[in-house]
């Protein structure tokens, strides 16, 4: 792979060679399809999708990340030009593991769709960008965009992720009138991200500092953190069902 450098011209606009760009192209689209399912947004592309024409919210979502994942970018981007691209490398693989641990977690609506009342376009596209504004595909984003250093195969990999996405969810939560296997998703893509968040640190930490006890230690940690995860989850399961059996 070669990287044409050009002196005092931020790493963002450097030009890379189309094998890098498809890489991250890809690898951007993969990664968003991922944090997407189960994903708040994507409730919400289902929700929205049981009121107006699915064409509608296609077109909302679309309009709605190119803004927000463009802004994503740009500052992922920026950041390697003020932050040292080693630092940058740690701290996005260290991400990914903690968008796995969210993605067990889960995400609820909370009424998001209903908070605005414009017509259906405007409706769709301005719940859609304030709902991923800190979400974890924007965070994401912004992680993928400091990897990579580039700013248009990243910016239109997470928007074709978030297209494919919530186009999943529509089409199995509405017109086949069924439910994404959410679970079984949700642990495969909290997996993926964790792997990949482990393979990139070990590649970019020192490795005076990759020893056993820190290794054991890391994952001890990242098992502790998902059983703590999924008894949260069990506790307000029960909460939920515990609620509906009430009085009523």
């Amino acid at each position: 792979m070669t990287v044409k450098v050009h002196a005092k011209v931020p790493r963002f606009f450097i030009l890379h060679d189309k094998e890098y760009i498809m890489t991250a192209y890809i690898a951007s689209l993969v990664f968003v399809v991922l944090a997407e399912m189960g994903d708040k947004t994507q409730l919400l592309a289902m929700a929205f999708a049981s009121r107006y024409r699915w064409q509608t919210v296609m077109w909302g979502v679309f309009s709605a990340t190119l803004a927000n994942h463009l802004f994503a970018v740009v500052l992922g981007s920026y950041l390697t030009s003020i932050v040292p691209l080693h630092y940058i490398q740690i701290m996005a693989s260290a991400s990914f593991i903690l968008f796995g641990l969210w993605t067990i977690r889960g995400d609820k609506l909370d009424n998001e769709d209903k908070r605005f009342n414009f017509s259906p376009f405007w409706t769709v596209a301005v719940a859609f960008f304030f709902a991923e504004m800190g979400d974890k595909t924007q965070l994401a984003t912004i992680a993928l965009a400091a990897k990579y250093s580039n700013i248009i195969p990243v910016w239109l990999g997470t928007t074709s992720g978030m297209l494919i996405a919530d186009a999943i969810g529509i089409i199995f939560g509405i017109v086949l009138g069924k439910k994404i296997p959410e679970r079984a998703v949700k642990w495969f893509a909290a997996v993926i991200f964790i792997l990949f968040g482990i393979a990139g640190l070990y590649g970019s930490l020192p490795k005076h500092f990759i020893t056993l006890p820190v290794i054991i230690g890391g994952i001890a940690i990242i098992l502790l953190s998902i059983y703590g995860i999924v008894r949260m989850n069990k506790q307000a399961d029960d909460l939920v069902e515990k609620n509906d059996d009430g009085p009523k």
